[in-house]
């Protein structure tokens, strides 16, 4: 059988997210991932939850299109949110392999108001983030969550753990 996943996206950080997630939790399963670039066929920057969502079950079923004899697809959206309080910041995680999908929701944080106000104008976040933090390409490296918290958490813990989630139906096969 072939054991190779598929992450729609080049992003080393949701390259590494996807292998250290899958690396915990089949450890005894050796994998080959694969990064590619296919459409989300979303805005660049999704501004809801529900188009995040979307971009992300976009990602995988595109990949899965593009390269069927994968064993799983991985589709990793970030996108934002304006509530009453200001603007959050989260990613979807979608998970596919032949016979059904997991997802889950990253944990949520929010925005300074000059990134907020950066976005709103037309920014993507990571380059709102690289003007208002003076950073570089931080979008493949510790992202906005790791800028904000000093790296207590970077963008590629923030992902794992979402993929940890969106593995529960594969791991627990006779409840999903």
């Amino acid at each position: 059988m072939n054991s190779n996943i598929i992450i729609a996206s080049k992003n080393p950080v949701k390259i590494n997210a996807v292998s250290l997630a899958f690396k915990e939790m089949f450890p005894n399963t050796h994998y080959n991932y694969e990064g590619v670039s296919v459409p989300s066929n979303v805005r660049e920057q999704p501004m809801s939850n529900a188009e995040t969502l979307q971009g992300a079950i976009n990602r995988a079923t595109n990949a899965k299109q593009e390269y069927p004899n994968a064993t799983f697809w991985v589709g990793i959206e970030g996108g934002i949110e304006a509530t009453s309080h200001g603007m959050e910041s989260f990613a979807w995680v979608v998970v596919q392999s032949k016979e059904k999908q997991g997802q889950s929701k990253t944990n949520t944080f929010m925005l300074p108001q000059k990134v907020s106000e950066l976005v709103h104008q037309g920014y993507e976040l990571g380059d709102a983030d690289d003007i208002v933090f003076g950073a570089s390409n931080s979008k493949q490296k510790n992202g906005a969550v790791g800028l904000l918290t000093g790296n207590a958490m970077d963008r590629t813990e923030l992902y794992r753990q979402a993929v940890v989630l969106a593995l529960i139906p594969f791991i627990n096969k006779d409840l999903y």
